[in-house]
């Protein structure tokens, strides 16, 4: 037990990494080949035809395969038009619309996760009636453009005091929710706003601008690691993970370290303080992905993109239940109230890195692409993401996962 307390923040700062995250998936997929998982069987047989699916919406979405990389970007496009940019375009410093690229970035994201199939957002700019993603993304960038993140109610930019002070009720009026147009977890959305205003505020060092605190000031602490103008895909992980991770629930804390999205399974053995834990940071990976193009914007050149991991999140994991590469052993559970901390659901995220891993080069294959040419984060977006939600289309009418998760807003 000594061993163990004396162990736990080195094994803690362990898991605030990607190799620990494709590691441990890594070990759940071994499990599940072993036929030792309790809640899902794994037939690796099904993995090529996936794989050819996978390639098929590749070539019907970008049929030059020039694919940017997966990131928030993708889902300001509305009507035709690339909302996200026209919003930054008007910003003639640069290092100022790389710092409001950053504020625009990741309150998006952090209000990204899933809305429920009974919400839907209809933009009057454009027109556009979205739903799930898409309709969530322009929806912070119009309540963006109105100020509402902003401590002089009028900039674009997102500001730690108004960051802060945000209430459901704020959340609900720019996301146009009522009676009849629910949105899944709202309290926790403005809860990790107003967290992430607290955190802002609380690290001047990285996040102070001249009159306020910002979550953009991210980027110029980012700019300033590069190196020969470079700068690697993990660093932007670590940073977002140790500037920012205070902001998530603190469910699992190691050696008075806070995991963030990390979790407890049985069969995840470690040998070490981290025993039984098995982390996955999908929203700060997803992030992280969306603020590699920011720093490019600013040129600076962002390597090593493979080194963040696929996303452990219902339209990935929703492509291989969907393609039968993944079963439940009982396929009444794909029905029940499935936490996020229950054994199926941690499965199910391990296994979807995993396998997101086993998959990529199988796509390269058909495509005649080398990884250096097509990074995981392009097979995300081509790609594994849009085949997952092309299937739940196809076999569910309400276009929603195979598997039902209750979610709070501030994990998928």
């Amino acid at each position: 037990m000594a061993f163990a307390q004396l162990d736990a923040p080195r094994a803690a700062r362990a898991l605030l990494t990607t190799s620990a995250v494709r590691e441990r998936s890594a070990k759940m997929l071994a499990l599940g080949l072993d036929d030792k998982l309790t809640a899902f069987t794994v037939d690796m047989g099904r993995l090529p035809a996936t794989a050819d699916l996978v390639v098929e919406v590749i070539r019907a979405n970008y049929p030059s395969l020039d694919i940017p990389f997966h990131a928030r970007w993708r889902h300001f496009v509305a009507a035709g038009r690339d909302l996200g940019r026209e919003a930054l375009e008007p910003i003639a410093d640069p290092a100022e619309r790389g710092r409001t690229a950053f504020d625009l970035a990741i309150v998006s994201v952090l209000l990204d996760a899933g809305a429920g199939m009974g919400w839907r957002y209809r933009d009057q700019a454009t027109g556009a009636d979205m739903s799930k993603s898409e309709g969530l993304a322009v929806a912070s960038l119009r309540m963006a453009e109105a100020g509402a993140f902003a401590d002089d109610r009028r900039s674009l930019r997102a500001d730690a005091a108004r960051l802060a002070a945000l209430t459901a009720g704020d959340i609900a009026q720019g996301f146009q929710v009522s009676d009849g147009n629910p949105l899944v977890g709202l309290e926790g959305r403005a809860s990790l706003l107003c967290r992430l205003g607290e955190t802002v505020a609380a690290n001047p060092a990285v996040f102070a601008m001249k009159d306020t605190a910002r979550p953009g000031g991210l980027f110029d602490h980012l700019s300033a690691q590069a190196q020969a103008g470079a700068l690697p895909a993990t660093a932007i992980l670590a940073a977002v993970l140790t500037h920012l991770g205070a902001i998530w629930p603190s469910r699992i804390t190691l050696g008075g370290v806070a995991l963030g999205d990390t979790w407890r399974h049985p069969l995840m053995a470690a040998g070490d303080a981290s025993d039984g834990l098995i982390p996955f940071h999908k929203l700060s990976q997803w992030l992280s992905y969306s603020l590699i193009e920011p720093l490019q914007w600013g040129g600076i050149t962002v390597t090593g993109v493979d080194g963040l991991t696929g996303l452990p999140e219902y339209r990935n994991g929703g492509l291989f239940v969907d393609m039968g590469v993944l079963a439940l052993r009982d396929p009444a559970t794909a029905e029940a109230a499935n936490t996020v901390d229950s054994p199926l659901v941690v499965e199910w995220r391990g296994l979807t890195v995993a396998l997101l891993d086993r998959i990529a080069p199988l796509v390269r294959e058909r495509l005649g692409l080398t990884a250096e040419a097509f990074p995981l984060a392009r097979v995300l977006e081509g790609g594994t993401w849009s085949a997952g939600r092309r299937l739940a289309r196809e076999k569910r009418a309400d276009g929603g996962p195979p598997i039902r998760v209750v979610s709070d807003g501030t994990v998928f």
